[in-house]
This record gives structure tokens, sequence and C-alpha cells, in this order.
């Protein structure tokens, strides 16, 4: 981790906690709590984590089943949610939850894990759930915190459980400017000397951004793309708007080989050779990915030996096929909440050689993790980083973590919890990519305001080096219009698009003209990074002879003309 993020974390925004909401969290008795489930047998047992008891579960018949609180969250605001739980069975993709079932004045209800713990195994003994939730803004009569095992009922035991809301550490537009000023933008020093017949107030300096360096991009689809849908307009959005691209599906193993044997790999061939002809940088998304329901079945069959040839020889072929053509690969994609590959294979490890396959591969691309619900919410935040600090400390080629940032359906992003998250996750020391962006709003102008917070909260932390949104076009979005910033054929802008626009190409982009004073002989402006013209303009006029280009990057920049006529 770097000094600068170190500090963020620590020094910026201290968390303060008050007032415990659970009773008897660390189950002694079972006063206070509710054996929740018809059959369920609930009991303490001395095969506790802390104190002399704990809670054990049993005798479940569905995953929801547990123990059960009512406890009080007032709306919007944020709660330190903690424990420890056991399972005392295994079962594929097996985890544990901190659930909580709220009820609002209007009689709706939301359910929602608080925190999360994948990949659970009744050899690990006790784990520790730990994260932040913060709670709807919408009016709540009632909350009920429970805890579960997924996806089967089995046995568990949960003890030391604690919900206290946290105070403090409200993060505001200012706080994020700040950060971007320090973080993305540079001191550019333009020394000016003049003849002596030359009147310095006749002269003005303009440092105009042409490029930015921080990559912003989004999902590509081959297929529009490559047919050049909408006359053309899809294709031209990309490259007038955005610096960086990823395949949102051609390159996925399903994509590339839906039958043994046939492989087809020229739809994303095609559209990589195109966007980097417009100087547009491609990340490969994805090499494997280890949700059961994005296995082909013709992998399903496979087993042992068989199968770790079959992925082995896809990956090497693959990365074979975009030598020198992406920046970066997302290896085993969203293997915090799935792990097919490693439970057919009965190797937890299996991950691990993955990472070294592609690495071997081509140790040039930079190997990612890529996950949700560890920004976006935080139920697997604390999970993420756990896992990212182990694949780092293998030492198997991982270079940085991406986090998916797909937020709900109407709700807001918390710039407040995006930071804490993002805090948490820059633990691991590794930068952090946000590969995956979109929000959802049924009104464009609210959803203008959900893309700018979270805009302003990632582009905003030190730790994130790149963002790039999963689509941006209706018609070619997973979301649809409610996460759109353009629809119709035309490609309209719609509120949304402006704003996101407005963010890149104006607000975050540098374009400054000064007077050169005339008691001095220098104009400083503070840019951020990207490629430079200095243009010098004598009585209204430019003097085209003395245009000079740069690149700025993380250091000061000086540039020195000399006026003459």
């Amino acid at each position: 981790m770097t000094s600068t993020v170190r500090l963020w974390s620590v020094a910026c925004l201290v968390m303060l906690t008050s007032g415990e909401l659970l009773q008897n969290g660390g189950f002694e008795s079972l006063d206070h709590w509710i054996c929740w489930g018809a059959g369920m047998q609930c009991e303490v047992t001395t095969y506790k984590h802390g104190g002399s008891h704990a809670f054990k579960a049993s005798g479940r018949t569905a995953s929801w089943m547990g123990p059960s609180q009512n406890i009080q969250f007032v709306p919007g605001h944020s709660y330190r949610v903690s424990a420890w739980m056991k399972v005392f069975a295994d079962h594929p993709d097996q985890s544990v939850d901190i659930m909580v079932d709220i009820t609002f004045t209007d009689g709706s209800h939301q359910y929602e894990a608080l925190v999360t713990h994948y990949n659970v195994k009744a050899s690990d003994g006790y784990v520790h759930l730990f994260g932040v939730y913060t709670a709807p803004t919408k009016p709540i009569q009632n909350t009920r915190l429970y805890f579960q095992s997924a996806p089967v009922p089995i046995d568990f035991l949960v003890d030391d459980a604690s919900v206290t809301e946290e105070t403090g550490g409200h993060v505001t537009i200012a706080d994020l400017n700040h950060v971007i000023d320090q973080q993305r933008k540079s001191d550019i020093h333009v020394h000016v000397s003049t003849a002596s017949v030359i009147t310095k107030g006749d002269v003005k300096i303009r440092v105009l951004q042409k490029k930015k360096s921080f990559p912003f991009g989004t999902a590509v689809n081959a297929g529009r793309y490559n047919a050049n849908l909408a006359g053309g307009k899809y294709r031209d959005f990309i490259h007038k708007h955005y610096n960086w691209a990823v395949p949102e599906g051609s390159l996925k193993w399903p994509f590339v080989e839906p039958q043994r044997g046939q492989q087809n790999y020229q739809p994303a061939l095609d559209m990589i050779h195109r966007l980097r002809s417009h100087g547009i940088k491609v990340r490969g998304h994805n090499l494997v990915w280890s949700l059961p329901h994005f296995v082909q079945n013709w992998v399903k069959a496979l087993s042992g030996n068989e199968l770790r040839t079959v992925v082995k020889q896809h990956i090497q072929q693959t990365m074979s096929k975009t030598h020198g053509l992406l920046e970066h690969w997302d290896v085993n994609n969203e293997n915090l909440h799935g792990t097919w590959f490693q439970d057919r294979l009965h190797d937890p490890d299996y991950d691990l050689e993955l990472f070294r396959i592609a690495h071997q591969a081509d140790p040039n691309v930079k190997l990612f993790l890529n996950d949700f619900n560890v920004v976006a919410s935080g139920a697997s935040t604390n999970d993420y980083l756990e896992q990212a600090q182990q694949v780092k400390k293998a030492g198997v080629g991982l270079s940085a973590i991406g986090v998916q940032c797909h937020f709900g359906d109407e709700v807001e992003p918390d710039i407040s919890a995006i930071k804490r998250r993002l805090d948490t996750l820059a633990g691991a020391g590794l930068p952090i990519w946000v590969t995956e962006l979109d929000v959802m709003s049924a009104d464009e102008n609210r959803r203008a305001d959900f893309y700018e917070h979270a805009l302003r909260a990632l582009y905003g932390h030190p730790a994130v080096e790149g963002i790039l949104m999963w689509g941006f076009w209706d018609q070619s979005h997973w979301r649809g219009e409610k996460a759109a910033l353009v629809k119709g054929d035309n490609l309209q802008m719609t509120a949304a698009g402006h704003r996101v626009l407005d963010l890149y190409e104006n607000q975050w982009m540098t374009d400054e003209t000064h007077t050169l004073p005339h008691s001095g002989n220098q104009v400083s402006v503070r840019g951020f990074h990207g490629d430079y013209e200095v243009h010098v303009i004598y009585q209204g006029t430019e003097l085209s002879s003395l245009r000079q280009t740069f690149t700025l990057g993380k250091g000061p920049h000086s540039v020195s003309v000399h006026v003459q006529k």
C-alpha cells in the first residue's frame, strides 16, 4: 500500500462506534434470541468462540433457519456488524451469512445479507464475519437480524455477535475533490521570457489538455460493434468518449468454445484490433468463470486430469491468440462466489494454479481477481480482502483486484460507504480497478445523480487506478434503459449521459488561459494527468511556432517559451 493510501485510510476519516443494538450477543443463554424456523433445535453449547457458551442451530430444514433477534435500524445510518460462525459439514459453495429482514412502514420487506463468508468448511473452525452496512433511507418499521448457512441447511454455531451504530466517517464532495486534486493532478509551470519590445500584458498562455491518462472505459458488445450498428453511432461513441474498453462477452469461454473443439475468437479479435487502432486499450474478461451456471455442459462432463488439461489448453490458447493485444486478464471470474472448478477437482488451491498457468502464458499481462458485492454493497468486502491477500501471498502473478460496482435498482450510491469499502480492499496493497460500473433509475435525472456520486467516490479514492462502465446504450446494456447514458436508434443523450461526459470531458480535463503577469515570468496551472499542448497567444493571435506538447504525470512539469516579434 502506498503511503498516500495509508494516510487516507488512517487519518482522513476516523470511524467511531456507539450503542450495542444486540442483546446477549455472547449467547451465554437463549435470552432475547428467537429460534427462527419450525422444528429447528436451538441450544447453548460450550463449544464456544468466546465467553462460556455459543448458540447451536441444528435440525434445520431451510437455509434461512437460525437464531434471530429484532433490532431497530435508523434509515440511512451505518452499522458495524460482526459475529463468529462455525459449520459442522462441508458442501460446495457453502457460505454463512448475517442476514436482515427489514420491514418498511408501507408494509414491504427487504431481505439482504449484511455480511457473507464464502467457501466455509468444517475444518475452518470459527470464521469471522465482519462488515459495515448502511440501512435504506426508506422509513423503517422493524429490523430482524438472523443467521443462516446456504445453500444447504447444515448445523452451525454462532458466537460473539455485535451490531453497533457507526458515527463519524461522513464523506463530503469536498473531501473527494481534495483527493482528486491531490491524486489526479500535478503542477504545470510555464516559464516565459519576452523580448524587450513585448508588453507582458499582451501575452496569454493557454494550457490545453488533449487526452486524459486516467482510464475511463466501457464494456463493448462485439456483435454490435463489428456490425457497425446504428449507422456507426455505437462505435463512434466509444471511440470518442472512452480510452479503455473490455469485451462484454466475446472472450468468455462459453462464447469462444460453446461446443468442444468449435472455437471462434474472430469476433473478439476483430473488435480488439479496431479499438486499438483508435488508441483504446483493452482488458480481457475472462479466462475462467467459476459460477456453475456459466460453465459449459461439455466442460461439466469432464473431471480429473482431463479437466485440468483442457482448462490449461484453453488458457494458453486464448492468451496466445490475444498476445500483445490486451493489458489485463480477469483470471477466475467471481471465484469468491463460485468455486465450480475447485470443487470438481477436489482442489481448493486450483484457483492459484489458474493464475500460474496464465502468468506463465504471458508474464506481461496484468492478472486480476474480479468480483461483486464488495463495493456497491459490503456483504463480501472483508471476504474479498482475505482472498486477495491469500492470492498475493502465493506469488502467482496477481497484479490488481477488480471490483464490480453494480448498484441496485433505485439504490443511491453512498459515497461514505464506498470509501470505507475501498479503504478495506486497499489493505491488500494492490491497485484497485472498477471493472463493471452501472447504476439504475427510471428517472434519468436521478440516474445522473447516481452516476455522479458513484464516479466521484471511485475517482476520489487513491487506490483506484481505472474505471470501466458495464455499457452505456439502452439497446446494448444488460440492465436496459434504467442504466443507460444514451438511448434509441440515434443514441440520444440522456441527463445521465450529459452528466457523466461533463465529468469526463469538462470537470476532469484541464483547459486554462492566463495572462502573463506584468511583474512575473511564470504561469502555473494544476492540471489533470494526460497529454497537453501549451499555446502562446500574443495580442489575440496564437504564435503557432511556439506551441509545445508534453505528457503530465505524477510529478510537476515545466515548459519554457520565449516570446518575440
